[in-house]
């Protein structure tokens, strides 16, 4: 009989400080499921990060 695997303790990620809290889960419908508004995510990733393929966009148009 094959032994079981010993589930590792859960550890909190290390997150930015505005996103402390975070959680998002997936319920068995599929659904996702978050204690955080998706205007505020949305807003905050707007913010602290670079939309690769506005940039990619943007070099081109230069190019041209």
């Amino acid at each position: 009989m094959p032994k079981k695997k010993k589930t590792p303790k859960k550890e909190q990620p290390k997150v930015h400080d505005e996103l402390r809290g975070f959680d998002i889960k997936i319920n068995e419908f599929g659904e996702i499921q978050s204690n955080l508004g998706i205007e505020k995510l949305n807003e905050f990733l707007n913010e602290n990060l670079e939309d690769k393929k506005l940039a990619e966009k943007k070099l081109k148009d230069e190019e041209e």
